[in-house]
């Protein structure tokens, strides 16, 4: 028995979590590997898709309820959509580029030093050009309903200040990252009951949940390339004037749920100044 509960508790030991140590700030190193470079267009490839699909949705039901205000998918389904393609763009690129599709993401990944300042920059840059191109195909494929629907761009809605506005993204954004460092946890995922296949799903919902609450707000931003996107294409005085809402909460709140997930719940700092406290030749 004695050697049977040894072995248990051998094994929990050796399934034991290690955190990764920080990415360095800057790695030039990384701009001579295509794994990079095959990332970045994972990346590129993966937000062109999530706008084309999901600016169709919100443009397809406005054309229906103007017919009947009734029909169509409604708020509803928009989150279903957004929430839905979140789930299986992740779920498809997670293990090419980490699945961030929002330069949101990125930011929070980089302040928790997961990702470099150059893939960090690399990502961003790609999500913005294929947002962009995605709401590109809709609009060469629907151009007549693309500019009399509004063409999916983010605005603030009438009735709603422009703090109120920035608020909803800043919690929204919160939301939504927090969710990403959570799934994507190492202490969870030592566990016996991780299973990798799941961890779209809670980021998935985290973006259908938080489309339900501030589609009636701001259209739901929380990633500054899909409010870009349409904003070009799109590129009337109103969306264009929002604009800043639109990066300026969701890189406040993926910085707000870095510093809460690392600094708080994880206690980076603390343990970083607990190590450097009880090493006696520092």
């Amino acid at each position: 028995m004695a050697k049977e509960e040894a072995a248990e508790h051998g094994s929990f030991r050796n399934k034991d979590y290690h955190d990764p140590p920080p990415v360095p700030l800057v790695d030039t190193a990384e701009l001579a590997k295509w794994s990079l470079y095959r990332a970045v267009i994972a990346e590129f490839v993966a937000t062109l898709l999530f706008l084309y699909v999901t600016v169709l949705t919100v443009i397809g039901y406005k054309s229906q309820a103007e017919a009947d205000p009734c029909s169509g998918v409604g708020n509803l389904g928009i989150a279903w959509a957004f929430g839905g393609m979140i789930f299986v763009l992740v779920y498809c690129t997670a293990g090419v580029s980490g699945g961030h599709i929002n330069p949101a993401v990125t930011f929070g990944l980089f302040l928790a030093r997961k990702v470099s300042l150059v893939r960090a920059i690399l990502y961003m840059v790609a999500q913005c050009l294929g947002a962009i191109c995605g709401v590109g195909l809709v609009k060469s494929f629907q151009h007549s309903y693309y500019d009399r629907y509004g063409g999916g761009a983010n605005e603030l809605a009438t009735g709603y200040s422009t703090g109120g506005g920035l608020g909803a993204e800043i919690i929204g954004t919160f939301v939504l990252v927090y969710t990403v460092f959570s799934a994507t946890d190492p202490k969870r995922t030592a566990r016996d009951s991780y299973v990798p296949v799941l961890v779209p799903l809670p980021i998935g919902f985290a973006v259908f949940m938080v489309h339900l609450a501030t589609i009636p707000i701001t259209g739901t931003g929380i990633n500054p390339a899909r409010s870009l996107g349409p904003a070009v294409m799109y590129g009337h005085k109103k969306a264009w004037d929002d604009q800043w809402i639109f990066w300026a909460g969701p890189f406040a709140g993926a910085a707000l749920a870095a510093f809460y997930h690392q600094c708080i719940l994880r206690a980076t700092a603390a343990k970083a100044l607990g190590s450097f406290r009880s090493n006696p030749h520092v």
